[in-house]
């Protein structure tokens, strides 16, 4: 089939800036190359590192990219702002979006896939005769977003990365057929506690005895983090609790200076020896951080579709400590994560769940290899076999 992917419109691909979304693109396009299965055409905005990317050489994947960022793309995006106020995304989405539809609505192509971007659906409806089809990651569309019965029935199949959001648009047509869930995967390879490598817990300031405990990801205030550390601050009785936290507030692009960073640092001072901050880390590093930690914390107080670092820190034989909201009970069970089910005195449960772990080794040694056998279940292979079948549909 001739397939065109319409990415997010806000980081590369293939992902030389991080993302998971574009990550997510980069092992099904992976897959597609090996396999030989489709002829893909990829729109994304451009970034001068993906010049020298090894996958612009596939003979199976093609990328077309639109400079969003040169001094005259900043003039064209706010002149776009001025006549296309009505739009669904931010601006600057809105015109790359226009760049690309230019493009495509002179191809013809039998599917067009729109990663997380389904309002895009209205402008494509009776522009092309393809499929369309929506990778839908997040919680954007139900019976509570405008236009939902339009948007719904623009597309013809939603790719869903978790129950949780199938759900979610089924809201709209609860005799809906168009939804198939399709898991999201991680690299196991490169996620894999005897192949990593790098970081030393003394680089960082650790202790071989301190007991580390881990969040990474986005730095945002519903992702839980301050709650996190002040459970760390309730467990005053065991100095060697430390906490680290990897990410910034969004990818490569972020500074560590945005103002709930400073927040959290401002938090932190008064136990600022057993709290570190790193700041972004390119993905292919997460790893060697990831290897030198206890247990990884996902506090999420906000419905996460389906994240990523809790598929990373399983593979990485991590238990884990997370919460019930979205898609994430989907990802672990009561064998390798603590699930906190109640806001109510959130940060004493967080408290004690860390205690647990810390206090009870059989526990944690129980918890680590069930993280690691349900690992193997989101397999970056398995995901993209599953994404390609739901296609051929």
């Amino acid at each position: 089939m001739k397939i065109a992917i319409l990415t997010s419109g806000i980081l590369p691909v293939p992902a030389v800036q991080g993302g998971a979304v574009e990550n997510l693109i980069d092992y099904y396009l992976e897959y597609n190359d090996q396999h030989h299965l489709h002829d893909i055409t990829i729109y994304s905005v451009y970034h001068p590192a993906v010049e020298k990317h090894p996958t612009l050489k596939s003979e199976y994947n093609h990328y077309i990219y639109f400079h969003v960022d040169t001094f005259m793309a900043k003039i064209m995006k706010r002149i776009h702002h001025l006549f296309h106020k009505e739009e669904y995304y931010h601006y600057t989405i809105e015109y790359f979006f226009d760049l690309a539809f230019k493009k495509i609505k002179k191809q013809k192509y039998d599917i067009i896939i729109l990663e997380n971007r389904p309002y895009f659906a209205l402008r494509l409806k009776g522009e092309t005769e393809a499929q369309i089809i929506c990778h839908q990651h997040t919680d954007t569309l139900s019976i509570e977003s405008s236009k939902h019965d339009e948007v719904y029935s623009a597309i013809s199949r939603f790719i869903t990365v978790s129950d949780f959001i199938g759900n979610r648009i089924k809201t709209i047509n609860p005799q809906d057929t168009k939804c198939i869930t399709v898991h999201n995967g991680i690299d196991t390879k490169v996620f894999s506690p005897s192949k990593c490598s790098g970081t030393a817990r003394k680089d960082l300031g650790f202790l071989s005895s301190d007991f580390i405990v881990l969040y990474s990801g986005r730095i945002m205030p519903k992702k839980g983090i301050a709650e996190l550390i002040d459970a760390i601050n309730l467990l005053q009785d065991e100095q060697n609790i430390k906490l680290l936290i990897i990410g910034s507030s969004f990818y490569a692009n972020a500074s560590d200076d945005d103002n709930f960073t400073k927040l959290l640092k401002d938090k932190a001072k008064p136990i600022s020896n057993r709290i570190f901050f790193t700041g972004y880390i390119p993905y292919e590093r997460i790893p060697e951080y990831l290897k030198i930690v206890d247990v990884a914390a996902i506090p999420s107080l906000l419905n996460d579709a389906f994240p990523t670092t809790v598929l990373e820190a399983q593979a990485m034989g991590l238990p884990i400590i997370t919460t019930n909201f979205g898609g994430i009970p989907e990802q672990v069970s009561s064998d390798n994560a603590i699930i906190i089910y109640s806001r109510s005195d959130f940060v004493q449960h967080l408290a004690n769940a860390i205690r647990t772990i810390y206090k009870d080794t059989h526990k944690r040694e129980n918890m680590k290899k069930a993280s690691q056998e349900r690992a193997q279940l989101f397999q970056k292979e398995i995901y993209a076999h599953n994404f390609f079948k739901v296609l051929s549909l």
